[in-house]
Formats: C-alpha cells, sequence, structure tokens
C-alpha cells in the first residue's frame, strides 16, 4: 500500500487475526478496505474470480504455493510466491509449464536478493572486481526451534511437520538466489548436478523434550530432518557452490554469501573483503611485502559508497522507512510493481523459481541415496545458453 501504482483490491486467509490485522494496515494508511475472501480452505478461489485482480501474492505454507500459483496463472493472475515455489520436480515442471502457456509471470519471492549487501555484491560482481568467479558459499543459519511451540497458528504450526517428513535441504533459496545471480544461472550457466549430506537429527527433539512435558504431541514426532545438512552444486560452467541449512542448532544467524574469484573474495556475516589487485595496483600485506596471503578488510564503508547498488540507492531512504528484514523486502516489492507497470522482465522468473527449488527435492533425493549426485532438469530447454543475465537497475 505504500507502492506508486499498487492497490490492494482483495485479500483471502482462513486465521481471523491475520484479516484483522491487515485489514488495520489498509485503515491506518487511509486506504479502502480491501475485500475479504476466508472462511473456508477454498476460499481462495473465489479471491481468483475477481476482475479487480491482476496479481496474487502467495504467502501460505509450502505445500500450496505451487497449487495456488498453477490456478492464479490459469485464472489470468500473475503469481508471486512465497519460498520454495515448489516441493517436487513435478510442481517445478508445472510452473513452468503453465506460466509458459498462459504468458503470466510467476516470480518467487526471494527477498534476499534484494538486500543491501547482496545488491553491492552483485554490483561487484558485475564489474569484475573478483575476477573469474570460482566457487560460492551461501546458507539459511538460524536457529527456529522455538517456532516448535507454535501449534495452533503461526507458521510453526505447520513448519515443523516438514523437519519430521523429509530429510534434506528444505529451505534452501536465501543462501541460493542471490548467488545464482551473481552466477548468471539460467543466463550464461546453469545448475547441473547436486551431491548432499544431512548430520544426525538431534536438537528439535532435544528442543522439544527439554520444553514440553514427556507426553507432549511434540515428544511424539520423529524428527528426521538433518540438523546440520550441506549441499555441493556443480555448474556447468565447473563452478561450485557450498549450500547449508541449519534451523536447528543455536549458532548466530548467517547466510555466508561469499564468493570467490581469481582476484579476491568477498564474504558476509560479517562483511569482508580480500583482493589481490584493485584500480591496477597489487594490494599489499600491512608489512609492505607482497605475501601469498593477505587479512580481510572488514571496513566496507568506502566499498558501500562506491559500489552500493544503484536501485539500493535509489530507494534506501523509503526501504529504510518501511522497512521488512532491514528494507529488503519494500525494494522486492516495489521493484516488481515497477517492472509489471513498464512492461519489463522481472528479475526472477520462473525458470529461476524452478531451478532454485530443485534443491528441496534432489537434496532429500541425494541424501537417501548416500549422496549420490542429483542432475537438474534444463527447465529453459537449453535457452540458459542464449539468454543474457538480467540487469538489476533502478
Amino acid at each position: 500500500m505504500e507502492i506508486e501504482g499498487a492497490e490492494v483490491t482483495a485479500i483471502c486467509d482462513i486465521d481471523p487475526p491475520t484479516i484483522t490485522r491487515a485489514l488495520g494496515y489498509a485503515a491506518k494508511a487511509k486506504r479502502a478496505a480491501p475485500a475479504v475472501h476466508t472462511g473456508s480452505p477454498e476460499a481462495w478461489k473465489a479471491l481468483l474470480d475477481r476482475q479487480d485482480v491482476d496479481a496474487v501474492l502467495i504467502v501460505t505454507p509450502w505445500e500450496l504455493h505451487t497449487p495456488m500459483a498453477l490456478a492464479a496463472m490459469r485464472a489470468g493472475k500473475h503469481a508471486f510466491v512465497e519460498i520454495p515455489a515448489a516441493v517436487s520436480l513435478e510442481e517445478c515442471w508445472a510452473l513452468v509449464n503453465t506460466a509458459e502457456a498462459t504468458q503470466r509471470h510467476c516470480m518467487m519471492l526471494e527477498n534476499v536478493c534484494y538486500g543491501r549487501d547482496e545488491l553491492m555484491l552483485l554490483n561487484m560482481v558485475r564489474q569484475g572486481l573478483f575476477g573469474e568467479l570460482l566457487h560460492a558459499e551461501g546458507a539459511y543459519i538460524h536457529d527456529l526451534r522455538w517456532q516448535i511451540k507454535e501449534i495452533e497458528r503461526s507458521t510453526g504450526s505447520w513448519r515443523t511437520l516438514w523437519h519430521t517428513q523429509r530429510d534434506g535441504n528444505i529451505y534452501p533459496t536465501h543462501g541460493l538466489g542471490p548467488i545464482a545471480q551473481y552466477f548468471g544461472i539460467n543466463r550464461g550457466d546453469r545448475f547441473d548436478y547436486l551431491n548432499a549430506q544431512s548430520s544426525p537429527a538431534r536438537a528439535f527433539a532435544a528442543y522439544s523434550q527439554r520444553e514440553f512435558p514427556a507426553d507432549h504431541p511434540r515428544n511424539k514426532l520423529k524428527y528426521i530432518n538433518g540438523d546440520v545438512h550441506t549441499s555441493l552444486i556443480k555448474c556447468a560452467s565447473g563452478r561450485t557452490i557450498m549450500l547449508q541449512h541449519d534451523t536447528a542448532t543455536p549458532r548466530p544467524y548467517s547466510r555466508l554469501n561469499t564468493v570467490v574469484g581469481t582476484n579476491g573474495s568477498f564474504a558476509g556475516f560479517p562483511n569482508r573483503i580480500a583482493l589481490e589487485r584493485f584500480e591496477g595496483k597489487t594490494l599489499m600485506h600491512k608489512n609492505g611485502k607482497y605475501e601469498a596471503f593477505h587479512e580481510w578488510d572488514t571496513n566496507m564503508e568506502p566499498w558501500q559508497k562506491r559500489y552500493d547498488h544503484p536501485l539500493w540507492t535509489r530507494l534506501e531512504a523509503e526501504a529504510k522507512r518501511n522497512g521488512g528484514h532491514g528494507g529488503m523486502d519494500y525494494v522486492m516489492l516495489w521493484r516488481l510493481v515497477w517492472c509489471l507497470r513498464e512492461g519489463l522482465a522481472l528479475d526472477q522468473d520462473v525458470y529461476d523459481a524452478a531451478a532454485w527449488s530443485a534443491v528441496f527435492p534432489l537434496s532429500c533425493d541425494s541424501v537417501a541415496q548416500r549422496g549420490n549426485a542429483q542432475t537438474f532438469p534444463d527447465f529453459t530447454r537449453g535457452q540458459w545458453q542464449h539468454t543474457p543475465p538480467l540487469a538489476i537497475v533502478s
């Protein structure tokens, strides 16, 4: 409601407090109250019948993402889907095939691609600061054990159960999405195959036993998703990606956000950079003598002044005012509305949604097969070889 050209005409949810909160946002913004669809798990279908809806944002439990996106596109609406967009390869293909058949946009709402640090690193990569890229590391390391206590409503009421059903990287795209854009995945390169391993699953059960009575339903669940999951992805170019998932151990939050190239490296959490040459000069070790290694530069202010992405500098004040994970949510929504209004290609398309989400099922299959390699489908049907990288601009 804070973005020019966007109007919230209808909302749908089966949770009354969520409806009340959304209507409160509209009232606070002095906007017309959106129509409400609720009362049954099928109420969302009535929203898709509306003529005053051009696009839908699908923010529901994971198993509903693809069915709702498919129905939206078939109803002539653009579909903006929370992560992951799909939980199986069959669903990935269904999204691709339906988007192509209906010519509707289908974008996964990977907000991390619009964070200040990720946009800056993308700008650095595009300007060749690290030389030829060789390797990257991404992750979703976030202690979410507390969500076990959400029993009747909120995310933990359904997300916790996925830890009892699958063993793999069940939430891959926060770390992977920005790397895919650094590497030009589906735009000059593609994911080729994946090998995966999981640690034992211990932390969720231990937390449940500590926080609940012995006979509590949460203590009757069998948690099988490994606490620390690691996937290694090989790209068609030969480049490699290490991807981790850990929402179970008491580690500090990190997405790693690391790239390694022939001229240097960048790593996040905390941000730091190391370059061999910069502006034609060899960077020296602190003793003035060139060494085979050198220290990280942790002072990001000069780098931000030079390499902050123009999209971020254009929207920084509005992003800080409107918030959403440090402003990245606002930047993402602003950008998708801008692209729709201007008739531009989106920064993430349905092929990205499929390829990034495919890590979920492929990693589970690899773990089940003792780490055996799993091949990524080519959702672009060969077009990745001819599609130029998207230029995310202001």
